[in-house]
């Protein structure tokens, strides 16, 4: 070892002692370098993975919250297609994300009761019907139309004034027989069913009645015999009255006929969406029997509620008179499969 450190050497007869620095050992050197850059290496990536792994558990996490599907243990199984739990893009349900919701069709025809009876529903707190959508020619130009409207209807999305929003337990709207629902009614009950929304069918009985309410009603719409405005329905006994004193002169020539077609239409509609979950409801019916509104509140699966409507009553009393030409009415229906409605069939 001494020898790697120092030699003796004689020069101009003189001994001298030469001592020789160490050589730096190149290996010692790139240990170090090699040391300095795994530290910095594994510095640098433990700040880079806590970054990464903070952001991928806050996206996991928000996954998990916002995805969390509700809860459907106390719901039986042949109910769960009719269940559904809709996330609105123009609210937040909030608390009530949870609270299932029912889809509904009021399929009627005109002047059968569907305005005041859709008021009784929506006199519920957990039921809305957004009224006569399709009375709008552009939304049922075509399925596509009427898919897309449908569809914003029952995500909660169609915001009208009988909007129950976030605690909404039942969404509908009223859809006459002769707004598109015929023509692509093949298309409508794919839907219906593929969507798990409940038909409600409501009709009248006396198609006579319904007919003399169809004239005064067209009468009004051009005549204006409220102060110059038009009101299919009214809800004070005196604009009742005024309305219900013009009485129709009716065309005993298509009476039969008329009354005919809609019959063919109203067996037909029963026919196509046969298929879909449904009730059959009858305007003379509710009037007679109000314990109706309790089977329709079974049926949609709300919370059972006193239904109450501000509409009033225009027609009242019996048939004769309100109409001008009673005994020719009489005359064409006498004898046919029709005769039974010159009878008053309610109060």
């Amino acid at each position: 070892m001494a020898d790697d450190l120092c030699f003796l050497s004689k020069d101009n007869e003189k001994d001298s002692l030469i001592v020789k620095n160490p050589k730096k050992s190149p290996l010692a050197l790139r240990m170090v370098v090699l040391i300095f850059v795994m530290v910095c290496g594994v510095y640098i990536c433990s700040i880079c993975l806590k970054q990464i792994g903070g952001r991928s558990t806050a996206r996991f996490l928000s996954v998990q919250v916002v995805g969390k599907p509700c809860e459907t243990t106390n719901i039986e199984p042949s109910e769960k297609p009719y269940v559904h739990f809709p996330k609105p893009k123009t609210f937040s349900r909030e608390e009530c994300e949870c609270n299932p919701v029912r889809y509904f069709a009021i399929l009627s025809t005109q002047r059968s009761g569907s305005g005041w009876f859709e008021t009784l529903l929506n006199s519920h707190m957990n039921i809305s019907s957004n009224g006569e959508i399709f009375s709008v020619k552009v939304r049922r130009s075509n399925i596509s139309t009427i898919v897309e409207t449908l569809d914003n209807i029952y995500n909660l999305d169609w915001l009208t004034s009988a909007s129950k929003n976030e605690c909404t337990a039942a969404v509908g709207l009223k859809w006459m027989l002769n707004q598109g629902l015929m023509q692509h009614h093949e298309e409508i009950v794919d839907y219906f069913n593929s969507k798990g929304v409940s038909a409600i069918f409501l009709f009248r009985r006396n198609l006579l009645r319904r007919m003399i309410s169809i004239l005064a009603n067209s009468y009004d719409q051009n005549a204006k015999l409220l102060n110059g405005t038009h009101k299919s329905h009214v809800h004070s006994p005196h604009e009742a009255q005024i309305l219900a004193s013009y009485k129709p002169i009716i065309n005993t020539t298509l009476l039969i006929p008329n009354l005919r077609q809609v019959e063919d239409m109203v067996n037909k509609s029963l026919e196509y969406f046969k298929t879909t979950r449904h009730i059959i409801l009858y305007y003379e019916d509710i009037i007679k029997n109000r314990t109706k509104l309790v089977d329709v509140q079974n049926f949609l699966r709300v919370p059972q509620q006193d239904l109450n409507s501000r509409q009033v009553k225009i027609h009242k009393g019996s048939l004769s008179s309100q109409v001008e030409n009673w005994g020719d009415i009489e005359k064409t229906l006498k004898g046919t499969h029709y005769e039974g409605f010159l009878n008053e069939d309610y109060k």
